[in-house]
Order: C-alpha cells, then structure tokens, then sequence
C-alpha cells in the first residue's frame, strides 16, 4: 500500500485516507539492522574508524545495512522519504499537550493569589537555638553544647584567649596570648612583642576589655614571652603534658589570625619532633629559635602566634608558633596545613624561668655542629668557627670524650640527621639531665652519657 501525497513539509496536516484502489502485493523486505548491535568490537590500538556515509549519497538497495568497520551499524540513509503521519500526529498530540499544560499552570497560579495567607511569618525558633527571644550566641551558645563537643570547648577556651597589639618603631603588629595566671600574666610567642619590647603593648579580652601590659621576660632562643595586665580574676588556662600527646589526636588552634579575635579551628596533631627553626633575627637579634615542634593541620594563620593549641580535654598542649610556605614564598601567606607549636611541658618550664627571673637558660654539650656536612648522622665541626673552639675545654662533650671532627649518630637511641634535630632535641630538655649520644670516632661507634650544661638565653 502506498502512503498518500501530500507537501513534503507539512508536517502536522492530518493524514489523507488511504485509496481504495487495489494494490499490487509489495516484495518482503528484509529485517532492518538492529541500531544498537548485541555488541560492539573495540578499536584495534592505532587502528582508524571508516568515514560514516555522507547524507548525500544514494540510497542503497533494500536490503540489509552496509557495516562500518569498528563502529555501530546505523539504518541506510534514504533521501526523498516522507515522515509517515503517525509521527505529525504525535508531534501535533505533544504541542497541544503543552499548550495545555501552561494555561492550566496559569489558571492555577491565579487561584493561588486569592488564597494567599495576609501574615507569611514563618515558625519562631525554639529558646536556646536559632536567634530568636531566648537564644544565645556565640561562646555562651556553646556552653550548651555536649561536653566534649567543639563548641563547648570553644566555650570553655576563649575566655581566656587574647589578642595582642604591639606598637613599635617599625608600626604596628598584633598577635594572640593566652592566661597564665588569674593575676595578669599572659604567655606569648617572643617574635609577637619583640617588635615593641621598647614601645607599647595592648591586650584585648574576648568581651572587649582593653588593657595596657607590661613586659615581663623573653627569650628568642624559646621563642616565648610573658607579659602583665593590671588584672585580677582571670581564667587561666592549663598547660597540659604535651608528652602524653600522640599522632591523630584531636586539636583546637585558638587566636586572632589576621587581627580576626577569638578565631577557632580544628585539626589533629600531624606529627611530633619536627626540628623547627622560627625567627630569622629580623627583631634586632641574631638569635634563631629552635623548637622541637608538635605539627598540626589546624589552621594558623599569621596573627595566631602565641595562641593555645588545645587538646580534647581542654589544656593547652602546644603555642602556636610558626607555619610552613611552599618554596619560595618570600613571607607568611596562610596556612597550608603545616602548622607548628612548641610543646607545653617547654613552655611550662620558660614561662616560670621569665615569671621568676625575667630570664630563661637552655641546655648545651659545648660543641660547634658542621652545617655543612652531609654524610650519615651529624659532625661535630673539625675546625673554630669565628675564634670559638669546636669542642668547649671541660665543657659537657669535652668531659664525655667527644673529639673535633666526630659523628653524633643518635641522641637517647633517636637518630639524627640534621644539625637542627640535634640541637632542638637538646633544648628539649633541661640543664642538668643526662644524655646518651651515639658517637663515631675514627670509625668506631660508642655511646657516651654527657651531662648538659646551662646557658643564659639572650
């Protein structure tokens, strides 16, 4: 049977009907291929697939579709061919459908507008949550929090978080602190008041007091200082024993990064015994600090020098100290999650030397490291450096039979590979403590015990 003729771009005329003229008995053709086959064959590596057929093209004869080599069979093309009127009719059916769609869409957009409410108040926040009568915000808002939780630490903590401006000869610099002691001492980082150690430092509480401080001690070999406001009452925080802290523990680091006052964020205590040196002699000194650092990725930012790192507890287990940039990076940009503090139990033990004295000591072998060695463990320098002997008559090493020119393979069965983590890992303990130095001499290994000496900070 033929289809009837119509315009060939009419394509939503109603069908004709058929003629009722007699028709010769049509051939069979033959199953069209299947559009999606059961399976397709990957390319060969480097092989390249053939050009489809152009739309041009004649059609080819009734039959099964020609194969394209390593690509979907797709039905022959066939130019001229009439859209059979069922699909006009499914087209027509689809716009009238839509049409349809809209104007009931639109009768009930209006029969909405009548039954509008006169009051769109949405429903009050219970008391205690949201901002609402009742509610409150911010460190009170967390002390009704689950104990434990983030924000009841929060809470707790950042009463006694302050941020620190320093006045000095070069402008203005600020930095975080925390309490020490409920009448007025506060502990810092060095490079925070260094800048005004001459000038004037401000202290600012979490509820906006202000209150003018004194400088009390401070060392640049600790990089720590205290400083005092006229102030009594305080909360102090507990310096907790940053011994018992292990890698993956939970921390907070709480400050001002970027003058931004009682700012919180979290992260886990990354690693332990990082050698770290923070201070470059930009304060008028010389004097680089060494820390034997806790690592964290809590965020700390400049600004967050001095603040407390907290531990789940609520102790301070660290002070936020100093923070890794990628190489070459001429200054501090932010954090890139490799921050780094000075362990509490050495702060404990500075801050009471400061408090006592003004003063601090650290603890030294009575050696001159070689920089610039490079072979296994750390030398001992073979030669003076600046008319100082390498090793210090009857000092510590001199005591212990450490010669010019000698190896130091491990300090207490820790192994060292830098001059750096040697010296940080003596200044983590105190004058006085014993030692046990893993010592190669003229390739001979031996330990030796050496008894650490005190020298004043500057």
């Amino acid at each position: 049977m033929t289809e009837p003729s119509r315009p060939a771009d009419d394509l939503f005329a109603p069908p004709e009907p058929p003629s009722r003229a007699p028709e010769p008995e049509p051939p069979v053709p033959a199953p069209p291929a299947p559009v999606f086959p059961a399976t397709l064959s990957p390319r060969p590596a480097g092989s390249a697939a053939a050009p489809p057929a152009s739309a041009t093209e004649p059609a080819a004869e009734p039959g099964p579709a020609a194969a394209l080599p390593q690509a979907l069979q797709v039905p022959a093309v066939r130019p001229g061919r009439r859209r059979r009127p069922g699909t006009a009719a499914v087209v027509a059916l689809a716009l009238v459908a839509g049409v349809a769609g809209g104007f009931a869409g639109d009768r009930l957009s209006d029969g909405l507008d009548d039954a509008r409410p006169a009051d769109a108040a949405l429903p009050a926040p219970g008391a205690g949550t949201g901002t609402g009568e009742g509610t409150t915000t911010g460190t009170a808002a967390g002390a009704g929090r689950p104990d434990g939780s983030v924000a009841a630490l929060a809470a707790d903590v950042l009463p006694s978080v302050v941020s620190i401006q320093v006045t000095g000869a070069e402008g203005v610099s600020t930095g975080s602190g925390f309490v020490l002691r409920e009448d007025g001492y506060i502990l810092t980082n060095n490079h925070v008041v260094a800048p005004g150690a001459s000038g004037a430092t401000l202290v600012t509480f979490a509820d906006g007091r202000e209150r003018e401080a004194e400088l009390v001690g401070r060392t640049a070999d600790y990089d720590l200082a205290v400083v005092k406001v006229d102030e009594d009452g305080l909360e102090p925080l507990v310096l907790g024993d940053s011994d018992e802290v292990v890698v993956g523990d939970p921390v907070l680091a709480v400050g001002a990064p970027l003058g931004l006052d009682s700012t919180v964020t979290t992260g886990i205590v990354s690693a332990l015994h990082r050698p770290v040196q923070a201070g470059d002699g930009s304060d008028g000194g010389a004097t680089t600090a060494f820390i034997d650092a806790i690592q964290t990725d809590a965020a700390i930012n400049p600004g967050n020098s001095g603040g407390p790192l907290i531990d789940a507890d609520g102790r301070v287990v660290g002070i936020n100290s100093a923070i890794a940039q990628p190489p070459g990076a001429m200054s501090a940009t932010g954090s890139i999650g490799l921050g780094f503090a000075i362990p509490a139990a050495q702060a404990r033990h500075t801050a009471e030397q400061l408090i006592e004295s003004g003063h601090a000591t650290y603890p030294v072998i009575g050696a001159l490291l070689d920089t610039s060695y490079a072979g296994e463990g750390v030398q001992v320098s073979a030669e003076p450096q600046q008319g100082r002997p390498a090793v210090t008559p009857d000092g510590p090493a001199d005591r212990a039979g450490i010669r010019a020119g000698d190896v130091v393979l491990a300090i207490d069965g820790r192994p060292v590979t830098t001059s750096d983590a040697l010296i940080v890992a003596i200044r983590a303990r105190q004058p006085g403590d014993a030692v046990t130095l893993r010592v190669r001499s003229d390739g001979d290994e031996r330990d030796v015990r050496v008894v650490l000496e005190e020298q004043e900070s500057e």
